[in-house]
């Protein structure tokens, strides 16, 4: 029994169990701005490629048909609160399950419905690296707000999470969401895109050579929402990116929290290692449960 007891703790912070993602196709015919044809989906992932913590990662290419999948905790641990989680991957690949599938299950473990975004990638010739990716995540909170009742989430708790380039995707939204990038295509299109919350995980090119926030994340308050940072300083990505975006927000007046790690380099995801940098979904639960997006919904 006194085993049992010891035990409880650690069961009861066990992940929920996901069944099959509810999957959403954003775009009913052509996605806005696409002429061209790409060679078939898949997996890039080669043998030669790095393992993170030991183990392999999905590397999406050629997405021409962006999607949402909804992964839904279960009833009773149900928050209302949910996340649309973009991998990153350089504007080039998505890491679908390092930094997708796996964070979707950790969000079901708070309580959190997880929405996996496939946006379009490589990046178009000719246009902004974000511009197809933009269309694609700004379509996709409209889409969920839409259907917020069938999905069981309240519309109104709508966060966003990017890893790398996704972080850079989440941050371009989060500034850029006053307007479409693309025509209307239904009423969805009508809602807002705006995030509620965002969590920039080991983001990239939020600033340039010179440490000047990228011209397209136009910081502002009410309209920045509030923001979660982590990055180490040894990422091969200069931790400026966290650092100056950070500033650039306590000087808009955005509420942020900005957690800078020695070593852990890049790309790890929710991969445990000996890098205390791998702790940050640690911090991650404790600013959302601090936010009030952990409480159930009235």
């Amino acid at each position: 029994m006194k085993r049992l007891l010891l035990l409880l703790p650690v069961l009861l912070a066990a992940p929920v169990v996901t069944a099959e993602p509810r999957v959403i196709t954003l775009w009913p015919g052509t996605p806005p701005g696409e002429t061209g044809k790409l060679p078939p989906e898949g997996d890039t992932t080669g043998p030669k490629d790095q393992l993170i913590a030991g183990r392999p990662v999905i590397r999406l290419g050629n997405v021409s048909t962006p999607t949402i999948a909804v992964y839904s905790p279960d009833a009773g641990w149900n928050t209302g609160t949910a996340v649309v989680v973009c991998p990153g991957g350089g504007y080039h690949i998505l890491a679908m399950d390092l930094e997708g599938t796996e964070v979707c299950a950790w969000l079901n473990s708070l309580g959190v419905t997880g929405i996996l975004l496939k946006y379009r990638v490589p990046a178009r010739e000719g246009v902004p690296r974000y511009q197809a990716p933009l269309q694609d995540v700004q379509r996709a909170l409209g889409l969920v707000r839409q259907n917020a009742q069938n999905l069981g989430i309240d519309p109104h708790r709508l966060g966003v999470l990017g890893f790398s380039a996704g972080a850079h995707l989440a941050a371009v939204l989060s500034n850029e969401h006053e307007r479409r990038t693309y025509p209307a295509v239904d009423a969805a299109d009508e809602l807002s895109c705006r995030p509620d919350f965002a969590l920039l995980i080991y983001p990239g090119y939020l600033v340039d050579k010179d440490n000047v926030v990228a011209p397209e994340l136009s910081v502002g308050s009410p309209k920045t929402p509030p923001t979660f940072l982590v990055q180490a300083q040894d990422d091969p990505i200069p931790a400026e990116n966290a650092l100056f975006y950070c500033l650039a927000l306590k000087r808009a007046g955005v509420p942020a929290e900005l957690h800078l790690y020695p070593v852990g380099g890049h790309g790890y995801g929710l991969r445990r290692t000996d890098a205390v940098v791998t702790t940050w979904p640690d911090r991650a639960a404790e600013w959302l449960k601090a936010s009030g997006w952990l409480r159930p919904a009235p």
